[in-house]
């Protein structure tokens, strides 16, 4: 046993609610309501703006237009806020989201802009195709194989800049957000697939090293707060 593991969980594969691609759409997008919550209330929205939001001073510093992907976007939160933090800084910035059905795309459509239905393992955009691709609390959600076909697929359409965000794990984490979805009034498939997904998570040595073992780059990998954990490189 490694000395990280006396201090907190080991990751785990697990079995979320919300992987099965038959998940009953209104239960989907209830649990998407949950998890908008949890990302607003708990850092999640904010650890993927702070590493946007140095692109986007680049970009109107130089007087330029963006585009901007995010990949899994759930309700399309996050680029909601993306966007309106750019509307302050003063660029004018373009989002799409992706989802892995029509019906959960359809749904995002409202908060992220334009939304695809999509393998993110194969995404339907051509090579350095966009701006900035984001992708939160996505990787979990794939083994060792999967993920780093989907780290290069993200790789690939960037132009600038690639953000990925996911949960740090650690023990406190899946018992504060045990604690917390009962206070917020999540739906029990929320809690439960919210504390299977902090299980899954990663540590910051963990998520470098998974992308650059995926693309050959070295990213920047922060611990937010919230136990949240991001890593950003740029493409080329």
């Amino acid at each position: 046993m490694t000395v990280a593991e006396w201090f907190g969980p080991r990751r785990i594969r697990g079995v979320e609610f919300f992987d099965d691609p038959g998940c009953d759409h209104a239960l989907a997008t209830r649990s998407l309501a949950d998890i908008t919550r949890a990302n607003r209330l708990f850092g999640g929205t904010h650890a993927v703006v702070a590493e946007v939001v140095p692109v986007l001073r680049s970009a109107r510093t130089r007087g330029e237009a963006l585009t901007l992907l995010d990949v899994g976007t759930g309700a399309g939160d996050i680029p909601e806020r993306v966007r309106a933090e750019a509307d302050r800084i003063g660029v004018r910035l373009e989002t799409f989201g992706l989802e892995i059905t029509a019906a959960l795309a359809a749904a995002s459509r409202p908060r992220c802009g334009r939304a695809v239905a999509g393998d993110a393992r194969a995404l339907p955009f051509g090579d350095r195709s966009v701006d900035v691709v984001t992708c939160s609390q996505l990787l979990h959600h794939f083994d060792e194989g999967e993920s780093h076909v989907l780290l290069r697929e993200l790789q690939r359409v960037a132009r600038i800049r690639v953000v990925v965000a996911d949960l740090r794990r650690a023990w406190a984490a899946a018992a504060g957000l045990w604690l917390a979805s009962w206070v917020l009034g999540f739906h029990p498939v929320s809690r439960h697939d919210g504390v299977v997904s902090v299980l899954r998570g990663f540590r910051s040595d963990e998520l470098g090293a998974a992308v650059f073992a995926a693309t050959g780059r070295r990213a920047t990998v922060r611990d937010c707060a919230g136990f949240r954990v991001t890593a950003s490189w740029s493409p080329v």
